[in-house]
């Protein structure tokens, strides 16, 4: 069975979101669990994974390297997502401040380089990240 949508396309943060994520080499977006997810071949980022009764719509959810995670999670806007959390994500509340997009591209660059291919970060090495290009 087919999850139902859970995010609107006119949603200005996920719009945002796209901006960034489909920059990095080769990025697309594909919906799965009725949310939407960037990839590289794997998911780097996830947009509106809560927690079990605490949905967070207007959330982004990363991998982070380890030594980063506890870091990250020292900070309120982060939090630790159902499912996905006891694999090493993260998700960042955007509705618990004013969005730091270069900290998000930032984030977005650390979690597309635990999961690219070679070819990939090759490309984004001599290109430059998004997360450069922010600013």
């Amino acid at each position: 069975m087919a999850h139902p949508k859970m995010y609107s396309d006119e949603d200005p943060l996920l719009q945002r979101l796209r901006s960034v994520s489909l920059a990095f080499p080769e990025a697309t977006e594909k919906e799965a669990f009725g949310r939407p997810t960037f990839r590289c071949g794997r998911i780097f980022a996830y947009y509106g994974q809560g927690q079990t009764g605490h949905p967070r719509p207007a959330s982004i959810q990363v991998l982070p390297e380890a030594d980063e995670r506890a870091a990250l999670l020292a900070d309120l806007r982060f939090y630790i997502p159902s499912y996905i959390g006891s694999y090493g994500w993260v998700g960042l509340d955007l509705s618990a401040d004013v969005p730091d997009w270069q900290e998000i591209a930032e984030l977005l660059d650390s979690s597309y380089r635990r999961i690219a291919p070679p070819r990939c970060l090759a490309i984004l090495d001599r290109d430059g990240s998004p997360a450069d290009r922010r600013g």
